[in-house]
């Protein structure tokens, strides 16, 4: 369906044509009725299938312009994805009066007090900064109309359980609460339940959590072949942006300085790291005049970068739900991506758990080690 074959307001309709947004993803197509009706929604959709877009369009329309009054709360577990939020509503509601905003850590307080009281109708906010504005009674909920908690697994796994439900508590009132996820444990499952009231369940994932857009390479080596291998990949492939992920800061670190000797237009992320600076190799990274991230999983949690061809494990995920994330950075919005994991023999019940879980068909380029996989592909000569 296109965006246009809805009664979509003239004004936002021409923000989405400026934007290529043209034909709606699966997630939007399903969950736009919903939402626009007004009903709670549990939704959950593979990381990249356009959820920011199917609670923006929405919300938008339904935020009275006129009324100086926070109407749309969002919630997510990263101030990156704060800023991700706002720049994509900003983008949406670019011909109307909507005024978005972010309030997270790390940026300075009193300038996010000030911004919120000359007015904004749609906030974004990680749970720990909104809660240090409603204990000094800056904010109010009276006039929320719509809450989202967006990337809810994620939420919950950094600890923020308790702050979200008593920031849902805060808002006495009548209203619709939108909760997306990657996936659905138990805990979400409990969240849901306390939180919305006889919500729609729309599920887009069914029985494949790995999107089928990515393509999983795997390559079984030894800890000191490894440099030599991921140059020699990366050399190989046709690479627009490459994500490549290592398990700690140490190893981030370690890699740049690695790799910068062979490659000029990398850089590096992780969260020791100042804000400003993240910011700014995030904003180079979009606007691709980085061709190489390497990162820790602060890029990992639903970051929108859209010319990312390749993920690259440098270190073996900890579990499935982040080797989704990770990959998820790729084979967004339909496109085709490749995920590229270094294997250990350490990693290999690991590696039988995630194939097993996620219905990953892998291929091998060089030795398969688990030696029952069919799919096979030795590296480019």
């Amino acid at each position: 369906m296109k965006f246009n074959e809805l009664d979509i307001p003239l004004n936002i309709l021409k923000a989405l044509d400026k934007m290529g947004y043209e034909e709606m993803t699966p997630i939007q197509e399903a969950t736009y009725p919903v939402i626009f009706a007004g009903q709670d929604l549990c939704a959950l959709a593979e990381t990249g299938s356009g959820k920011t877009a199917a609670c923006a369009i929405p919300l938008i329309q339904k935020v009275d312009p006129a009324l100086n009054a926070i109407q749309g709360l969002i919630l997510v577990p990263t101030r990156e994805l704060c800023m991700q939020y706002v720049a994509e509503i900003q983008k949406i509601a670019a011909q109307t009066a909507v005024i978005p905003y972010a309030v997270y850590g790390g940026f300075d307080k009193q300038t996010q007090i000030a911004r919120v009281k000359q007015g904004v109708h749609i906030l974004v906010a990680t749970p720990g900064r909104l809660i240090d504005l409603l204990y000094e009674g800056i904010l109010s909920f009276a006039q929320v109309r719509c809450a989202i908690l967006d990337e809810a697994d994620e939420l919950l796994k950094v600890g923020f359980l308790e702050d979200i439900e008593f920031i849902m508590s805060c808002i006495l009132h009548e209203h619709q609460t939108l909760l997306f996820s990657a996936t659905m444990p138990d805990d979400i499952k409990k969240l849901a339940h306390d939180c919305l009231r006889d919500p729609r369940h729309i599920s887009l994932i069914a029985e494949r959590a790995a999107p089928e857009s990515i393509e999983h390479y795997f390559v079984y080596s030894h800890p000191k072949q490894r440099h030599t291998e991921l140059i020699r990949y990366l050399e190989d492939e046709d690479v627009n942006q490459a994500l490549i992920f290592c398990n700690a800061r140490h190893r981030v670190d370690a890699l740049f300085r690695f790799l910068r000797k062979d490659f000029q237009d990398i850089d590096f992320m992780h969260a020791g790291l100042g804000q400003d600076t993240r910011s700014s190799i995030i904003r180079k990274f979009r606007n691709q005049k980085l061709r190489y991230l390497i990162a820790s999983d602060v890029a990992a949690r639903g970051l929108d970068f859209s010319h990312v061809s390749h993920v690259i494990n440098w270190d073996f995920p900890r579990d499935g739900e982040q080797y989704t994330h990770r990959t998820g950075r790729t084979g967004r919005m339909g496109k085709k991506g490749k995920a590229f994991t270094f294997v250990s023999r350490q990693d290999l019940s690991s590696l039988r758990r995630l194939i097993r879980s996620k219905k990953i068909i892998p291929c091998w380029l060089g030795k398969d080690p688990l030696g029952e996989n069919k799919a096979h592909q030795g590296w480019k000569t």
